[in-house]
């Protein structure tokens, strides 16, 4: 049997309407319901796949150890395959169904929905980190535990500033240039371009046009070419493991001598498996610890890992089950607080549950989280790696808000 049909062997339980998770510890009388959306058959299902393991993994470590104060949470959790559409029906479900909150996917839909669940008071701790959702005088029921793609983009952009241009021949004498590739239709991967490219105006690159990349592409030529005749020294990838592996293996084919740097969706530990040689040097944003590495809760992460998918091998677990792990840890913390206050509502989740964070440890290598009732970034560094003989280095801790203290302040919130 090759291993996507022992993938979805294992994870058959995602497309049943609904179950209770690991409930051993608790008693079945009142449940807490919770809504799922993910993504194991559409566009981003090389990266959704694995989240969605990870989220039904993290929620029976949550019953198995009191579930919200003694409540156990029933997980509704849901394949929409990356359509806005099904994803709209699934959230009306939702309701229907009684949820509190719903652990979301994709940017697209996650935007979509954000006037309706900001209307409902329905938490929504979504797998998109877009910056469009940090803002919480306009979205406040939007949260997720991770910096945002905005943030991401503007660090990795820095950190190859800082420790790559610095030391060309060319530094001093001439802008770098620098050029994008994402798929332009899917609001997942325009989400960064504005500021990467502010950030970029900032830091005094060059910036040549865009490169339309498919989500599913397995061939970049033409692409690539269009930044070889551009020349440039650094490409800007937006899309998810699967292309970017690909256009980076184009690009090493062809010659293009440019540096690469990748969004975190993009930035796994597929992607040396996938594109080989051309991902020796490649730089990406990490909003958490990889798989497996030895942080606080990761012992747990790879101990439900085993015990209810011990079809799919560890070594094929990837960061994105980490970072399901994240979001669920953040909203059982919420729940938890909320229950305790007497509110267990939307609105109190919110309130009286994340907006009460001050530097709260998840663990899994996520920053301390802080929430407030005007800013839902989490964080004002963000770490970025490069990959080194097929493993993960730390290239720079960027801190933004250090750096530019008034523009995060007062301008980049929200974009």
């Amino acid at each position: 049997m090759d291993f996507k049909k022992k993938w979805f062997k294992s994870a058959a339980f995602i497309i049943i309407p609904a179950l209770v998770l690991g409930v051993s510890g608790v008693a079945l009388a009142a449940s807490v319901k919770v809504g799922a959306l993910n993504d194991v058959t559409g566009a981003t299902s090389d990266v959704g796949k694995d989240y969605a393991l990870g989220i039904a993994d993290a929620i029976r470590y949550v019953n198995d150890n009191g579930g919200v104060n003694g409540k156990p949470i029933k997980l509704y959790q849901f394949d929409y395959g990356y359509r806005i559409p099904e994803a709209l029906t699934k959230y009306k479900l939702f309701k229907r169904l009684g949820c509190v909150a719903v652990l979301g996917w994709g940017t697209g839909d996650t935007e979509a929905l954000s006037p309706t669940i900001t209307q409902d008071k329905m938490p929504y701790v979504s797998a998109s980190y877009s910056a469009h959702l940090t803002k919480a005088s306009k979205t406040p029921y939007n949260l997720f535990a991770a910096t945002d793609y905005s943030t991401n983009a503007r660090a990795a952009i820095t950190a190859w500033y800082d420790t790559r241009w610095k030391k060309h021949p060319d530094f001093g004498k001439r802008k770098p240039k620098f050029v994008c590739s994402y798929h332009f239709a899917h609001p997942y991967c325009s989400a960064p371009i504005k500021a990467i490219k502010d950030q970029a105006k900032l830091l005094g690159f060059e910036v040549g046009p865009d490169q339309n990349v498919s989500l599913v592409a397995i061939d970049a030529k033409s692409q690539v070419l269009a930044m070889k005749d551009f020349g440039a020294d650094l490409v800007w990838h937006g899309n998810t493991t699967m292309s970017v592996s690909a256009t980076i293996r184009d690009a090493f084919a062809l010659g293009l001598k440019a540096d690469h740097i990748v969004n975190n969706w993009g930035f796994d530990e597929n992607l040396p498996r996938l594109a080989g040689k051309a991902a020796e040097g490649v730089m990406g944003a990490a909003v958490c610890a990889f798989f497996g590495e030895k942080v606080k809760n990761m012992d747990k992460v790879v101990e439900y890992a085993k015990k209810y998918n011990p079809g799919v091998p560890l070594e094929k677990r990837l960061i994105r089950t980490v970072q399901a792990w994240a979001n669920v840890l953040a909203l059982w913390e919420a729940m938890k607080r909320a229950d305790k206050a007497g509110d267990l509502t939307g609105e109190g989740i919110l309130k009286k549950g994340f907006e009460t964070f001050k530097g709260v440890d998840i663990g899994l290598g996520v920053p301390p989280l802080t929430y407030t009732a005007t800013d839902h970034r989490i964080a004002g560094k963000a770490p970025i790696y490069e990959i080194k003989n097929g493993k993960f280095q730390l290239v720079e801790l960027v801190d933004l808000k250090g750096r530019w203290p008034e523009k995060w302040e007062k301008e980049w919130l929200g974009w």
